[in-house]
């Protein structure tokens, strides 16, 4: 086994914690659970809505993974949180597969938390592979 590498992706949001972007070993690549914060400007409120904010999540998955040279045809599992379980799950879910359709989905977790950093209703993760 080689030793794993860290990645900072310099276009992906600034870390609402201490963590590294990526983590990658023997070519499993592990993407920290994202926010919908905006890549640009962190301090911008979040987007409206489950809907908006998966979106926001998703988009900055995506440029983490084209940060390390994959993209969503390298995720092979996926963990989702979320804050309003009942009310949220639809509406997620339906922006949600819009990213993976017509593609098989990948396997995936969804999970109801209490609370998530900056007050998200949504976090997401992914694990690839190269």
């Amino acid at each position: 086994m080689t030793l794993p590498t860290f990645t900072m992706v310099a276009a992906a949001p600034t870390p609402v914690a201490p963590f590294s972007h990526a983590a990658e070993a023997d070519g499993w690549v592990f993407l920290t659970g994202q926010m919908p914060t905006d890549p640009d400007d962190d301090s911008k409120p979040l987007p409206e809505g489950v809907q908006a904010q998966t979106r926001r999540v998703m988009d900055n998955l995506i440029l983490v993974l084209e940060g390390v040279g994959l993209s969503l045809d390298n995720v092979v599992s996926v963990r989702i949180f979320l804050t309003e379980f009942k009310r949220d799950y639809a509406a997620m879910n339906d922006v949600y597969k819009s990213y993976f359709e017509p593609k098989p989905l990948p396997a995936r977790t969804c999970i109801g938390v209490t609370g998530l950093a900056r007050d998200a209703l949504v976090e997401i993760d992914f694990v690839a592979k190269r």
